[in-house]
């Protein structure tokens, strides 16, 4: 509070003096150049008196200078009120606004990153108070993703930790023998190295620092690797894993082995979504300037209000299947990052009970 008064009084004081001296100069000036105006009016009653006239023009003169001279006198009380007024209302508004900023950049360096200015005062004030509250928003939102992936992680680590704790107790009890539960920890030690990998995977991609070795990419030749990659794994769960593409495909600029990170990620989703008897359809198209992959799944498809948090970290339409199906809950973040550091796009189409499409397009290679 006392720093608002301060300031307020600053500020009034600057624009009180401002104003009182535009008004002693305006009083000097007119002081100054008035009899300039009047001299003509005189000369003319002058002649028109005679020589009576010519007795009586020095007092005229100085009537009508006294008399100017005390309307200005009298005026200056009114307008030195009206100017204190004035500036008190500016003062107050500018001081005011300054102060609640001082605040909010305090709240906000506590961490309280939920506080709003008011957006109002002078134009410029408001504007810069409106600025403020979209940096707060800012940091707000990321403050609230950290905590979420501080509280996904650590649900993610919870059953492997869980497994590995159960596992150790088991062998302290003699309970299972220790060949089978070497092979149980390993498992568990690869889940958990696996989801560490994909969290340094997804920090690098967001914070742009993902390295990139582009180059000219053969699609069809990559999809066929990819199809032959994933064949066993489709083939173990009875899912059909199917190969559409055109003839004379051109080549995409692309780092090779994010290429084939990307469709490995896609494909993993897929087959994780698509049950027993469906089929999956790797497929690629040609597009003005570019090239569009896709992966189509016949599974049970997605909800339209999950459709935008698709590719958000952790996000899962069915959060009980997250450890069931082996997903670490960022293969599509990471398949975005790295699809759009590769220059493309990445989207999903999906409609519930007909299955979803995920497609990412890629630039053509320069010939």
């Amino acid at each position: 509070m006392g720093e608002e008064v301060s300031l307020f009084t600053r500020l009034f004081l600057t624009y009180l003096g401002v104003i009182l001296l535009a008004l002693g100069g305006v009083f000097l000036v007119a002081d100054l150049l008035s009899p300039s105006f009047y001299q003509g009016h005189v000369q003319r009653m002058v002649q028109m008196m005679g020589s009576m006239g010519l007795s009586l023009q020095a007092d005229l003169e100085e009537g009508l200078h006294s008399t100017l001279k005390h309307a200005l006198l009298a005026a200056l009380p009114v307008a030195t009120l009206l100017a204190a007024l004035l500036a008190y209302w500016f003062s107050h508004r500018i001081s005011r606004a300054v102060v609640q900023l001082s605040q909010g950049a305090q709240e906000i360096a506590h961490g309280r990153y939920s506080y709003r200015l008011r957006e109002e005062g002078p134009t410029e004030l408001a504007h810069l108070a409106r600025q403020f509250n979209r940096l707060s928003q800012t940091l707000e939102g990321i403050e609230r993703s950290r905590v979420e992936l501080i509280g996904s992680v650590a649900h993610e680590l919870r059953t492997p930790l869980a497994a590995l704790q159960g596992y150790a107790e088991a062998l302290a009890d003699g309970v299972l023998p220790p060949e089978k539960i070497a092979q149980q920890i390993t498992h568990e030690v690869q889940a958990m190295r696996h989801l560490v990998d994909d969290l340094a995977l997804v920090s690098r991609v967001e914070a742009g620092a993902v390295e990139l070795h582009p180059q000219p990419v053969e699609v069809d030749k990559a999809l066929r690797e990819s199809q032959e990659r994933f064949a066993i794994a489709f083939a173990e769960k009875g899912v059909g894993l199917e190969l559409n593409l055109p003839p004379q495909l051109r080549p995409v600029q692309a780092d090779p082995l994010r290429f084939q990170q990307v469709l490995s990620n896609l494909l993993s989703n897929a087959l994780r979504h698509t049950p027993s008897g469906g089929r999956v359809v790797l497929e690629a198209q040609s597009q003005p300037g570019g090239l569009r992959v896709c992966v189509r799944d016949t599974g049970s498809g997605i909800a339209a209000e999950h459709l935008p948090h698709l590719f958000e970290r952790f996000y899962r339409v069915d959060a009980a299947r997250s450890r069931k199906d082996g997903g670490s809950g960022v293969g599509l973040t990471i398949a975005k990052g790295l699809v759009e550091a590769m220059g493309g796009q990445i989207g999903l189409e999906s409609e519930l009970g007909k299955g979803s499409t995920f497609w990412f397009t890629l630039p053509l290679a320069k010939t």
